[in-house]
């Protein structure tokens, strides 16, 4: 028996109260003051679901500290009577009045000296309800016995209101939480795909057992990713988000919906995910690999299935599907599922813009550029364009290749400072009108000028820098090569031997003064030597330590003796975005060489040790 004042033992239950973590773990703090009561003989507490299941009984008597508990699933339709509405009931009856469909306890209580039964029945929350009910003798001060229940549930109900409003508090931390992750995670690519994948992993196994994501087209919904806890049931998840006829219906039935919907039972009949034989999607399949997954001692659990429709900027862009295999205390709501659907449709919804955009700019970029470049037998032509900007405005460096009326070939290249459209802009102008006054046989010096005098009267607010550079064939087999810059990079000749030159340039800005003229550079050009042209992209790469790839230009070329035209510039241009840890400019290459040789010469052949030797 416990001695305390009802009082105390009040102050140690709301104590303990405040400390639970489950209602059951109150019993002995309830069960012993209640029984210490005069009177009192016996106290049963059930608890019950919200189908009139009973689903926990527990009775303790005076004077025997080992209580009988019963856990079980019965069914009693006729204890609806004693469900209680908003607030606890508490009621009297007589021990040999007890109905047993109406009180499973009752076996209970007539074991019991007593002769009436004092129960308060009380509601803990939408899903279920539960009662005390006391075994009490005719000395019993019935007002005291009902007001120490009474006292005795407000703590349960208090008890479990905290255990609720904990748990919601907890889960909505973790949800934020995910929630965050899940940002960071797809709003850290702009690939397409990528961020598709994102959104299925993110949320296996945290949210859901399986994850479909759908992107929608023109045609309608199109399988992109899946994602599930047990390997082989990911295989059957991929199969049916790309041909399941049932699914396919479903979201497109679903269209613009933006509510997230549910389904479990009869509404998956049909489906993928209906458990006809244990072998559906997310159900225990016949190698249990689903159920491998769970925590040990967690049962089997209806599949459910919920569809989520991705919107962005007040349009569809897919669904995301989620299959469940757990209990219903641990489904996501509605309100997390659409706030993690709305950031999923956000990072996709970026990344299809980005690669809508991407499209445009390296489209716009191709058309600023030669669709091809002339072909002889004398020279040996080839260009590579890397683009550096992450934001992908368009940038403003240009090449060209013009053959000219004299036999000779005039190749050109230029950079407008800065990008975006008004760089598009001069580029177009810059490029074709080079093209065009060299196609006419203007020389080099006379076509920078006129090309200059153009920006002038265009009031152009951008200068650039270009350089051209004449190859004319020589009888002997040589070219000569007359150089003409305007404030442009100096080109590199590599000699069949492996030497690399710098091409002596020179020349002010384009777009800057009114009156400048350019003076040409000229030089030999023999078989098996090699012109690279190159905007300042290439050269200003830089490293981490601050070295610029400028500093090992000289010997990465001269590694790539013998090498082709495309195989030079390809390399090049690779090897500056690998060197590269800062810098985002475009990188743009012009490489000729030329192979205009007499009858029987030979020419060195490209041997790849020399060209690795010199990335170590």
């Amino acid at each position: 028996m416990v001695d305390d004042t009802w009082s105390g033992a009040l102050h140690r239950l709301w104590q303990a109260a405040s400390r639970a973590e489950e209602v059951a773990a109150l019993a002995d703090d309830v069960y012993a003051p209640l029984l210490a009561t005069p009177g009192v003989h016996l106290v049963v507490g059930t608890r019950w679901d919200e189908q009139h299941v009973l689903r926990y009984m527990r009775g303790l008597s005076a004077g025997n500290d080992t209580p009988v508990i019963v856990a079980t699933t019965r069914s009693m339709p006729g204890a609806a009577v004693r469900e209680p509405g908003g607030e606890p009931v508490v009621t009297r009856s007589a021990v040999e009045g007890l109905d047993d469909s109406v009180w499973p306890e009752a076996d209970f209580l007539r074991q019991a000296p007593g002769v009436s039964v004092v129960a308060c029945t009380f509601r803990l929350d939408q899903r279920g309800w539960a009662a005390l009910a006391l075994a009490v003798d005719g000395t019993a001060d019935l007002s005291v016995v009902e007001n120490r229940l009474t006292q005795a549930v407000d703590v349960i109900v208090a008890c479990h209101t905290g255990i609720l409003q904990r748990g919601r508090e907890a889960r909505r931390a973790s949800d934020d939480a995910l929630l965050a992750e899940a940002s960071l995670q797809m709003d850290s690519s702009l690939d397409v795909e990528d961020t598709l994948r994102r959104v299925a992993r993110i949320a296996v196994p945290a949210v859901a057992d399986g994850a479909l994501v759908h992107l929608l087209r023109g045609e309608g919904p199109e399988f992109v990713a899946a994602t599930h806890v047990a390997v082989q049931q990911q295989r059957a998840l991929e199969e049916a988000g790309r041909h399941d006829p049932w699914l396919a219906a479903l979201l497109a039935r679903r269209g613009e919906d933006e509510d997230t919907v549910f389904l479990s039972g009869a509404a998956l009949e049909g489906s993928p995910f209906a458990e006809a034989g244990g072998a559906a999607v997310g159900a225990d399949g016949a190698n249990g690999t689903a159920a491998d997954a769970r925590p040990a001692g967690d049962g089997p659990h209806p599949t459910v299935v919920s569809i989520s429709t991705l919107r962005a900027r007040g349009r569809v862009v897919g669904s995301i599907t989620f299959v469940y295999q757990r209990p219903e205390a641990r489904l996501p709501d509605s309100a997390f599922l659409r706030s993690l659907a709305t950031r999923a449709a956000l990072a996709i919804d970026n990344a299809l813009l980005y690669e809508l955009r991407r499209t445009a700019v390296l489209s716009l970029q191709e058309h600023l550029l030669p669709s091809q470049l002339p072909e002889s037998v004398q020279w040996d032509l080839s260009a590579s364009y890397a683009v550096g900007d992450p934001m992908l405005d368009v940038g403003g460096d240009f090449y060209d290749a013009v053959p000219r009326p004299d036999g000779s070939i005039a190749l050109l290249i230029g950079d407008v400072c800065g990008r975006g459209a008004e760089a598009a802009a001069l580029t177009g102008l810059a490029r074709h009108t080079l093209r065009t006054l060299l196609e006419e046989g203007t020389d080099p010096g006379t076509a920078l000028s006129r090309l200059n005098r153009a920006l002038r009267q265009e009031r152009a607010t951008r200068f650039l820098t270009a350089v051209v550079a004449t190859l004319t064939p020589r009888p002997d087999g040589t070219a000569l090569l007359s150089t003409c810059s305007a404030g442009h990079p100096p080109p590199l000749v590599l000699r069949g031997d492996g030497t690399v030159s710098e091409v002596l340039s020179g020349g002010l800005l384009l777009g800057v003064l009114d009156d400048v003229s350019y003076e040409s550079h000229e030089e030999l050009i023999a078989p098996d030597d090699t012109l690279v042209l190159f905007t300042d992209g290439l050269t200003e790469s830089r490293e981490a330590s601050g070295a610029f790839f400028e500093s090992v230009l000289p010997a990465r070329l001269s590694a790539l003796r013998g090498s082709g035209a495309a195989h030079i510039a390809e390399s090049l241009a690779q090897q500056a975005e690998t060197f590269r840890d800062s810098g985002q400019d475009d990188i743009a290459l012009l490489v000729a060489r030329w192979t205009g040789v007499p009858p029987g010469a030979g020419l060195l052949p490209h041997d790849p040790r020399i060209e690795q030797a010199a990335l170590r």
